[in-house]
């Protein structure tokens, strides 16, 4: 028989139940400081989030009390237009923190994000699958949705004045290339449609310090501090510029179980089915929000 899911506020008899231990051991435990509680008009309660983190410190996995513990609202990982003017018309309270797929990923697993974007190829078999997921967060209760599909390919000048209209003419001389920093999805594509090309990392001539975002390879070109750069076509139209298109890819949000429940990630993905979503997707350009929101991974621990 399944045993019913723990109220977020238990009694001594609930929190009892739920832990498994007499009632006269809560009562201990409470004299003695050693259980979280509260005490309203002389009632004592327990908040289900503050028991289970506190076994989870007593735990002997150091990652539980992290796994446990509320994060702030913060969406890290990769960059995405779309998904930052998403989290600010949405109200949803949640912030955008772009740092790159694969730093999304360590502060989720180091409890410093509620959600995390990402769009990591596998390099063996160029899709955009999950096993890199699961295995940057073991232990960590969570479900992968599908953001969008989104259109990547080369941002270059009006006109295309250096008639780029495949990687290997980055091979070109003079042509000055804007790269994306280590560990961040367009990195890790950039490296696969190279190598698929057949050419070689030093075949290409950098142009200054790595864009940390998909409008920063846009501004690098249009500011003329690079010839050309990978970004999804949403930022080519923000500045004006041309695209080269290359192929299609899927952008996911991955998110803690317990907090894909709760009121900001419910306001974001309510926002994301209403009418001015998909407007905006198609004004941006280079999207397709036909799957938004569709469960992509859902494991059970």
């Amino acid at each position: 028989m399944t045993q019913p899911s723990a109220p977020e506020l238990m009694t001594v008899s609930e929190v009892a139940d739920y832990l498994r231990i007499r009632e006269r051991t809560i009562y201990e435990l409470v004299r003695t400081h050693r259980i979280p509680c509260s005490r309203l008009s002389g009632k004592l309660l327990f908040p289900k989030r503050l028991i289970e983190l506190w076994v989870a410190q007593s735990s002997d996995y150091p990652q539980a009390a992290v796994h446990l513990a509320a994060p702030p609202p913060v969406v890290a990982g990769s960059h995405d237009p779309l998904l930052e003017w998403s989290l600010r018309e949405s109200d949803s309270e949640l912030a955008l923190l772009g740092g790159g797929s694969t730093d999304g990923l360590a502060r989720l697993a180091g409890g410093q994000a509620t959600a995390c974007g990402l769009h990591l190829i596998d390099a063996a078999t160029g899709e955009y699958g999950t096993e890199a997921i699961e295995k940057a967060l073991p232990g960590l209760d969570f479900v992968v949705i599908e953001w969008a599909r989104r259109e990547q390919g080369l941002v270059v000048a009006p006109g295309n004045p250096l008639k780029i209209e495949a990687v290997k003419d980055l091979k070109k001389a003079k042509v000055r290339v804007a790269k994306r920093q280590v560990g961040s999805g367009s990195a890790l594509l950039f490296s696969k449609l190279v190598e698929d090309a057949g050419l070689a990392m030093d075949d290409l001539t950098a142009a200054g310090k790595p864009a940390r975002s998909e409008t920063d390879i846009g501004i690098m070109v249009r500011d003329k501090k690079a010839d050309v750069g990978l970004a999804i076509r949403a930022a080519a139209r923000e500045v004006g510029l041309d695209f080269v298109p290359l192929q299609w890819e899927r952008f996911d949000l991955v998110v803690r179980r317990i907090e894909y429940f709760e009121p900001p990630m419910q306001k974001l993905l309510a926002f994301a089915r209403m009418p001015e979503f998909a407007d905006r997707a198609a004004t941006l350009g280079g999207y397709d929000v036909s799957g938004t929101g569709r469960v992509v991974l859902n494991p059970r621990r």
